[in-house]
Order: structure tokens, then sequence, then C-alpha cells
């Protein structure tokens, strides 16, 4: 739960540590109502008190937990303890400087330093101890699984980046969510302070390019992007409250929003880029493929190129080799060609062939050997759009794989564990 909770923690934080929480103190929970300082459950003897639940559960709140929260933070802390246990039993303890190191890295997810993220999270009555423990537990965690996992045991092959860089995802998996890239501007609508809020939104609103809207952040928002421009990372639309998402799905990169309404401000937001996710389809994909000129059609030469390629080439770096001795323009790779770039022979073989696979067109006289390189979202950098790569493909296989051999970690030892509520 911890390690899932960091991989999606919302950038957007930042914005709503500062928008809505930090305007209003609010009371520090209480050990008493919560079952005070005595352990209420014990996990293999490690102990976990009502004020530890009811703090986690007000720092879970915070980061957007629905639901019985108090339920999912002592589920949480169950889980802390098995991997702390399991830490222990591996010899494997985070130092302080490290932890330190990783309390400013998420805080710098939602935009703050450490300490303006501790002081946002003391005005909504969280203990600087409890965001230390459960970035702590994190980072155990991440240790042991690479103990048990790690050292190159865990291996993605290129035939699996392939199939998950083709056409068509696999049945019955979601598409990802859009992602957008934006910059925002706060600002802060103070009591009977309304019309001169929504008069400087409207400025903030009206900015033609990035470079006004950076400088209007600069001068009236209140979020701690401001020093940056407003600027915010990569995040996906999902991680927008949902009273901004509306707006934003409905913008094009290198446009700003119409002033939006949110708690004890009025926000403005400027889309500097848009990845629309979803499946590949023949407008949005992009191939690439190598052609070598083998010979004259029917000729032994050709024949020869052909049985040489078809022997030695896997893939389509491997046709470097293959034509070493050829004349250079005899061999051409394209790479993130659109339907409409590429000539019409060729586009009609390469939607039925595999990656790897290769085909020979005649062509003015001579065969021309076709291979399919690889396929993949078509990138126009004209309006912001991003595509996968093999690399970023290879870490997200890695990662999802890893994800599952963790939970399925911490299933066997929470079945195994001794687990007693008072």
């Amino acid at each position: 739960m911890t390690e899932r909770m960091m991989r999606h923690f919302p950038s957007v934080l930042g914005w709503a540590l500062v928008a809505g929480l930090a305007f209003g103190a609010m009371a520090p929970v209480q050990a008493q109502s919560a079952g005070g300082f005595s352990p209420v459950i014990t996990v293999n003897g490690l102990a976990i008190t009502g004020y530890e639940i009811a703090q986690r559960a007000r720092f879970m709140e915070l980061l957007g937990a629905k639901g019985d929260v108090r339920k999912l933070a002592e589920n949480a802390l169950i889980d802390d303890r098995l991997q702390n246990w399991k830490a222990h039993s591996l010899g494997i303890s985070p130092s302080r400087d490290a932890v330190t190191k990783g309390m400013a890295e998420f805080a710098s997810r939602a935009n703050l330093s450490t300490e303006d993220f501790l002081k946002a999270l003391a005005e909504a009555g969280v203990e600087p101890q409890t965001y230390r423990d459960f970035v702590a537990a994190g980072m155990i965690w991440r240790e042991v699984v690479k103990a048990t996992y790690g050292g190159g045991r865990i291996k993605v092959s290129d035939a699996e980046i392939d199939r998950a860089l083709a056409i068509a995802p696999p049945q019955g998996t979601e598409p990802e969510p859009p992602k957008v890239l934006l910059s925002e501007i706060v600002v802060r609508n103070f009591p009977g302070r309304d019309v001169e809020t929504m008069a400087k939104a409207r400025k903030a609103a009206a900015a033609k390019t990035e470079a006004d809207f950076a400088a209007l952040a600069k001068e009236l928002s209140s979020s701690p992007t401001a020093s940056k421009g407003g600027r915010l990372e990569w995040m996906p639309v999902t991680a927008l409250p949902p009273e901004v998402r509306q707006t934003v799905m409905s913008m094009t990169p290198g446009h700003a929003s119409a002033p939006i309404q949110t708690p004890n401000s009025v926000s403005v937001f400027f889309m500097r880029g848009l990845d629309e996710g979803g499946p590949l389809t023949p407008q949005t994909q992009a191939v690439g493929y190598a052609t070598l000129l083998l010979g004259a059609s029917g000729s032994p030469e050709a024949a020869a190129w052909h049985a040489k390629a078809d022997a030695e080439a896997q893939r389509c770096d491997d046709l470097y080799t293959v034509a070493s001795k050829l004349p250079a323009d005899r061999l051409e790779r394209v790479d993130g060609a659109r339907a409409a770039q590429i000539p019409a022979d060729i586009a009609r073989i390469l939607p039925r062939m595999d990656i790897g696979e290769m085909q020979v067109v005649p062509r003015g006289g001579n065969d021309v050997l076709v291979m399919l390189c690889d396929r993949g979202r078509a990138v126009n950098a004209a309006v912001g759009e991003t595509g996968p790569s093999r690399e970023a493909t290879r870490d997200k296989l890695l990662n999802a794989r890893v994800g599952a051999l963790a939970d399925r970690l911490l299933a066997q030892l929470r079945a195994e564990a001794v687990i007693v509520r008072k």
C-alpha cells in the first residue's frame, strides 16, 4: 500500500495544499480520541497504536484516499510492520540521511521543500514523524524487493517490448489515461476581495504564450510553483481534481484556461503538452522499417542477398552487417514514418508484418527486401505530443513485473504473519 501510494502521488497536491488546506489550520489529531498510545494491533509482535492509525488516516485523506480511510490506514500500517519485519530479517535498515533525502524527493513532487511540506501537513493535523515513517516504510520495502528479486533476475525480452509496442493493446487491458503538461496560476481569494481576485485570474487567462503565462505566474500566483513560472511536470489527467479535469480536457496545447473556482482561490492553467494515450490507430501509428536493394528481379545476386539476410538478420540493425560490403545507398532505414509518408508498395505489406519479419517487393525491375523494425505512436512535437520509446516500454514492463512480485511477497508475508487486534 505504501509503495503504491508513493508511485501515484499526484504532483498537483502542492496546488491542493496551497489552494485549500493551508488556508485554515486544523486541530491536531488527538491521541485520546484515536485509542491513545496503547497498542491496538500487533503484527509478529510489532505494535501499532491508535494514534498511529489516526495520523496515517489523516495523511491518507490528504493524499486523496476515499472510503473507509481508517480501515485503509490500519491495513497500510500492518503492511509497514510486515515490511519492517522482513527487512530486519535481511539486515536492511535505511540511513537517516537516506530517509531525509526521500522526504525531500517526495515533497518535491508537490513542488514543495520538505520544510514547506511539513508545515502544510502540520496545519492539517499530521505530525512530522507520521510523514517520516511513511517515507521510510516505502524505502525499506524497495530495498527488500531489490534484495529478493534484484541482481538481474528479472528480465524483459526484446520480443516482449515488440509486442507491447504493437498496434493492438492486449485484450482486457484499459488504455492509459491522457497525460497533460501544465503550468498553473493560483490566485488566493481573501474574504471581501472576490472582484480583485477574479480580475487577476482573468489577466492570467488572457495570456497568449507560455512565456507570458510564466511571467504572470511569478507576479500573481500563490502556488509554490510561482518561482518556476507555474510549471508542473507531466501528470495523468486523473490526478487532477474533478473541477479542474473537465476544463483541462477541453483545452489544446498552447492555450490558457478560463478561471476555475477552487477552494479559497481561483486557478488558471496553461497547457504546454498533451499525450492522449489510448490504443494506436492508423492515424496515430508510426512505423520504422528498412529496405535493402537485393538486385535485379529473379537474378542469382538477388537470391543470394535474400538468403544471406534471411539467415543472418533477426532485427533491422542486423541488416547493416549483412550489407556491409554493398554500396551504402542500397540499405535505407526509415524511423517514425506515418502511413502517408510510406511508399504505396511498402505501405500495403507493413500492416500484415510482424516486427523483424521480411518480405520482398518488386520495384523498377529490382527486388527490394523490406523489414519491419518497430511500431509506435507518431509524435507531433509541434503540439506537445509524446510517444513511447523502447527504453520507456522496457522500464514499464519491468516495473510491472517487479510490482506483481512485490505484491505476491507481501501477500505471503501477511498470510504467514501473526496479527492480533486488541
